[in-house]
């Protein structure tokens, strides 16, 4: 293991045991914030994710939005490849994809402008520690090579760290969401 998948095995693990923590204590409304955002944003194209484990909940946020433009979630179809946007709905039927999350059973796809990203840990200048497959990079790096993109990271604000191991193949965040506020870069 090189030095830097050490230090960032370790940042991993210290971010997951801080989101595990505020996922146990968290509050309702944490999805306040980012329904605020996207209510500012309404009929363009949005991807969210079905949260698993003890991520944020994106989902009543992705639900109001949908009222007003396409919503869509992450579809893996192969390991080294992007993702790809499936559209989604508050009652759509869902099937296991793989890790454990949903994705639609059947839709279009979607290729959105605002992207909400799930992470184990960010820092207060975009940085985003994932779970380490790379593929919210890869597709981060093709959605913005044809056209503007925002790219959101979504978290508990006790994901924060001071700083983290990143690579120059890493996609930088244009703003972070937490249930307590805001971070823009």
């Amino acid at each position: 293991m090189t030095d830097l998948t050490q230090v960032k095995a370790e940042a991993r693990k210290a971010a997951f045991a801080r989101r595990k923590e505020a996922h146990a204590n968290h509050r309702p409304g944490r999805a306040g914030e980012l329904s605020s955002f996207l209510a500012g944003h309404r009929g363009v194209p949005v991807a969210g994710y079905m949260p698993i484990r003890t991520e944020i909940d994106p989902l009543p946020a992705m639900a109001e939005a949908s009222a007003y433009g396409p919503v869509a979630v992450p579809v893996i179809e192969a390991e080294g490849k992007p993702l790809k946007f499936r559209a989604w709905e508050p009652d759509c039927p869902l099937i296991d994809g793989p890790f454990g999350a949903q994705i639609p059973a059947s839709g279009d796809w979607i290729t959105p402008q605002i992207v909400i990203v799930p992470l184990v840990a960010f820092d207060r200048q975009g940085g985003r520690l994932g779970y380490g497959g790379g593929f919210y990079d890869r597709t981060l790096e093709l959605l913005r090579a044809n056209g503007p993109v925002l790219a959101v990271g979504f978290a508990y604000a006790a994901q924060e760290a001071d700083s983290l191991p990143l690579e120059p193949t890493d996609q930088p965040l244009d703003m972070i969401i937490t249930e307590q506020g805001v971070l823009t870069f």
